[in-house]
């Protein structure tokens, strides 16, 4: 078993004191539970796809495509027209 010296913030210190006085836990055991609970959630964002991270996005139909895939070709001309006729 380890012993470290850890640096808090006021903010940190007074969570910490509510925790505590809440729980009625040691800082240690706290800590301990804090720490868990991080690592439960770390390694649910660690196992995440970027599919997952894409489907979490509200983008709406289609996202924040122009056309359908199919249509490509076209899209591109004319956003490329478009584009040009600002400038003129």
């Amino acid at each position: 078993m380890g012993t470290r010296t850890v640096r808090l913030d006021e903010e940190a210190e007074k969570t910490l004191e509510r925790l505590r006085n809440l729980t009625e836990l040691s800082i240690s055991e706290v800590l301990k539970r804090g720490l868990s609970a991080y690592e439960s959630e770390a390694m649910k964002q660690a196992r995440r796809t970027p599919n997952d991270i894409y489907s979490e996005l509200d983008l709406g139909e289609g996202g924040y495509a122009i056309a359908p895939a199919s249509e490509t070709k076209h899209a591109v001309r004319e956003a490329i027209r478009r584009k040009h006729q600002r400038r003129s």
